[in-house]
């Protein structure tokens, strides 16, 4: 039986001696507060009737469905406190801050310095501390995990509430060397028992605190951009191997600011020569030196993300083919195959190890004797993911031939019908590589065209109109010369996509992928998101204008003082309704999400933008925005492949100014191509616009729309890419205003 005032619940001041604060404890609005079943005269004590504090009011029960109650707030500050050590096992050195009414004192453990000020007064209250021995270290209020200014020399000045308090980490400057200027070395992890017991263990809360640097570095992480508060493992699932168990662990991120995600990490543990095999072939995956107690000794051993394993590929393989399942504390993690495995040989896929492909991506593959891709899903969330659902109607349902067939599927089953996608399972399609580096490859040759020529000094002639404008002509003799056989790649890949999206329409009743008309509220829907996009994306841009190489502020600084104008163009979508449809699309189309056989395209990833939530990636749109997007990657690629061959130096710079031109000019040729097969394979299926205004609007706005999207990864990931999206919001706001003039 519990007593207490644990959550909040008010005081009986007319009880005697303690009794006051030992009240039966309100668990719900029930009888007796849920404390007991007894006739209420029975209970030792009475149950707390206070209007302010009545028990039907204060609860337990309700202050779980609350994230801001005070219950959740206590179990947020136990939580910290138990994640660094330093509050419980370090040495404590006292400020003594003038101010007698704040207490102030630093905690040491190891490397962690955590200091702890107090405002011991009911006033507000300010307090200068000589922190002269951190100078140069950032606190970091743990909380938030915002940082607050660098210590200086100065005493460090601080101002509380009444009776507030902070816990600030003390952080070492970023990018300082390590002490001595030796290599960092891997961080040690006791397990404090057997590696088969550590996500569940007590050493789990120790991982968690490891993760917490770990998984930010990693080229997956999708937020890198936001300051990451906590991170807990949800659930880690064993999946056995030739090679011993690994843990495939769901691990909950939360931040400081916005919603948070779900990461999966699949951990493995090898000693020996394994373990050095792995740090030598595949350093990426390696996590920490791993302490565990094995038969009442201590075995050291490396704790490794496992996906660079062979054995748990296999594994992951295995359970497809044989449809098998395992269990996990919350859920269970089940796999599925289509019609499309029943054609593979299943013993010798077992056979075959798995070779990882490349790291630069959101996700991880792993290809299986150029037979199947194994694509495991880093960033999950609940839901189906859109690769599995539109892999599954494009295969079994349309049995459309561009794309690569869905042949199974993981998934993690948590009950009551919620799921969450793990990996998916394609066949494989021999390739020459993607569209991209296919693209790029034929602007090398353009480039080298074009500066062999003498008139690659002048402006080329014939592609300032529009697109759609463009799309109605034939090629001129010049783009035949210049973009040679490209337009003809460009015409193929606008026929595949009009394809694609005629397959994905043609939905017999299904009504997650059944045309729907626009309507007014989703037009409007539509260009509040877009008017919040522009914003976010411009709010980034001015926050970081001043890390930004000196060449880029002038342009960034132009297109900030143009928020109004590029808000005006989204407006337009308001202003008439639509007559056009929205269907499931592809959600993230540009070049390097299409393979180059050699003679033909083949589409691939259907899982949309993955820093989208899967509910956002499922919502029909207008095919429009897949042509936007593929329009904008020409454009990008044109721009891309000439920053590659003129250099990042001022001559560079230079030369880069005198061609962009001719980026653009084949940027227009290519897209024109493009927009011109894919209208003419899509008329008569009333899945466009009638109106030519109302396409040119919307191809318009997707395409804006995209630009501002790249200009925010860039400045994330690349700044000095970021003159690519910059350059190019420019030329598609001065081409409309240019058009508008001239309408007058």
């Amino acid at each position: 039986l519990y007593y207490g005032d644990e959550i909040g619940m008010g005081d009986n001041i007319y009880l005697g001696d303690r009794n006051g604060v030992r009240t039966p404890m309100q668990w719900s609005s029930d009888k007796n507060a849920g404390f007991s079943r007894a006739n209420p005269q029975l209970l030792y004590l009475p149950i707390t009737v206070d209007p302010e504090y009545h028990y039907e009011t204060v609860n337990v029960e309700t202050q779980q469905g609350n994230p801001q109650s005070l219950l959740w707030w206590m179990k947020r500050l136990i939580a910290l406190r138990k994640r660094h050590p330093a509050f419980g096992r370090g040495d404590m050195v006292f400020l003594n801050p003038v101010n007698a009414k704040v207490v102030a004192f630093v905690r040491t453990h190891g490397d962690e310095r955590i200091l702890v000020v107090a405002n011991l007064s009911r006033f507000a209250q300010a307090a200068e501390l000589d922190l002269s021995a951190y100078r140069g270290m950032t606190p970091v209020e743990m909380f938030g995990m915002n940082p607050l200014p660098p210590i200086g020399k100065a005493a460090y000045m601080l101002t509380l509430s009444p009776h507030g308090f902070y816990w600030l980490l003390l952080r070492e400057p970023a990018g300082s060397a390590p002490p001595g200027g030796k290599e960092e070395r891997l961080p040690v992890l006791d397990a404090r028992g057997p590696w088969a017991r550590l996500p569940e263990g007590r050493g789990r809360e120790a991982l968690e605190r490891l993760l917490l640097r770990y998984l930010p570095a990693q080229r997956w992480f999708g937020g890198k951009a936001r300051i990451v508060r906590d991170m807990k493992i949800e659930d880690a699932v064993p999946v056995p191997t030739d090679s011993g168990p690994v843990f495939l662990s769901f691990v909950h991120t939360d931040y400081n600011e916005g919603v948070a995600e779900t990461y999966m990490l699949p951990l493995g543990f090898a000693t020996g020569p394994r373990a050095e095999r792995l740090l030598r072939d595949d350093p990426w995956a390696a996590i920490a030196t791993l302490h565990t107690r094995e038969n009442g000794g201590v075995q050291e051993g490396l704790l490794f993300d496992a996906l660079a394993d062979p054995a748990f590929g296999q594994a992951l393989l295995a359970m497809v083919l044989r449809r098998r399942q395992h269990k996990g504390r919350r859920g269970i993690l089940t796999a599925g195959s289509t019609w499309a495995m029943r054609r593979l040989d299943r013993h010798a896929l077992v056979r075959a190890a798995p070779r990882p492909l490349s790291l630069e991506q959101s996700n991880t593959n792993l290809n299986f004797a150029d037979t199947l891709i194994l694509k495991v899903f880093r960033r999950v969330d609940e839901g189906v993911n859109p690769e599995l659902e539109i892999g599954r109607m494009l295969t079994e349902q349309r049995r459309f031939e561009h794309v690569a067939p869905l042949a199974g599927y993981l998934e993690y089953e948590l009950g009551h019908g919620r799921t969450i996608s793990v990996a998916a399972l394609h066949g494989f399609v021999p390739n020459h590589g993607n569209a991209w580096q296919f693209t790029l490859d034929e602007l090398a040759r353009y480039y080298e065209h074009v500066q062999t020529n003498p008139e690659h000094m002048l402006r080329p002639p014939g592609a300032e109109e529009p697109l759609a404008e463009l799309a109605a002509h034939e090629a001129t003799e010049q783009a035949q010369t210049y973009v040679g056989t490209y337009l003809e790649s460009a015409r193929l890949l606008g026929q595949r996509t009009a394809e694609l999206h005629t397959a994905l329409a043609d939905a017999h009743g299904d009504e997650t992928f059944g045309p729907e008309e626009f309507s007014t509220l989703y037009q409007r829907s539509l260009y509040q998101s877009q008017r919040t996009h522009t914003g976010q994306v411009l709010s980034l841009l001015r926050g970081k204008l001043r890390d930004l190489p000196a060449h880029l502020r002038p342009a960034a600084s132009a297109l900030l003082a143009r928020e109004g104008e590029v808000l005006a163009r989204f407006r337009r979508i308001v202003g008439k309704k639509l007559k056009t449809v929205r269907i499931r699309c592809h959600g993230d189309y540009h070049l390097g999400q299409v393979l180059f056989t050699g003679r033909d395209f083949v589409i691939l990833d259907f899982e949309g933008e993955p820093a989208r939530p899967v509910g956002e990636r499922r919502i029909k749109r207008s095919p429009l925005r897949d042509v936007a997007g593929m329009l904008r990657s020409f454009d990008y690629a044109a721009h891309a492949a000439l920053k590659l061959r003129t250099g990042d130096t001022d001559e560079g710079r230079e030369q880069y100014a005198a061609l962009a031109p001719w980026a653009h000019y084949w940027a227009q040729w290519s897209g024109s191509r493009f927009l011109r097969a894919y209208l003419e394979t899509m008329a008569g299926k009333a899945l466009l616009p009638d109106d030519p205004d109302d396409m040119e609007l919307m191809l318009d706005m997707y395409r804006l729309d995209k630009a501002l999207y790249e200009l925010a990864y860039e400045l994330n990931n690349r700044p000095d890419w970021a003159d690519i999206p910059l350059h190019g919001l420019t030329r598609m706001l001065d081409g409309r205003s240019a058009r508008s003039s001239a309408r007058r």
